[in-house]
């Protein structure tokens, strides 16, 4: 349960999602870097639109952390390895 809370203290907000919320369901990838999500209505959109919607409530399970002047989205924890973002599959970007 610590860990949990430690985890937590790691984000800068938690945005309360909306009821109709999206989840991440897959990371587009580029030379190992994450580029943008894949949402679960199958849209894919980048990295800062995934934050800035979040930031909105329309992206459940995730919060908002930052690395220097670059925000990013990082897995709620939840006591589940399976639905970290990590873990999640890599997806080619849509043309």
């Amino acid at each position: 349960m610590e860990e949990h809370n430690l985890v937590k203290n790691t984000l800068d907000q938690i945005p309360q999602a909306a009821p109709d919320a999206k989840r991440i369901v897959g990371l587009v990838k580029e030379g190992g870097r994450i580029t943008g999500y894949q949402l679960s209505d199958n849209s894919i959109v980048e990295k800062q639109q995934a934050v800035d919607m979040a930031k909105r409530g329309q992206i459940a399970g995730v919060g908002i952390a930052h690395r220097g002047d670059t925000e990013y989205l990082k897995s709620i924890p939840d006591g589940s390895e399976n639905n970290n973002l990590g873990n999640l599959p890599a997806v080619s970007p849509q043309a």
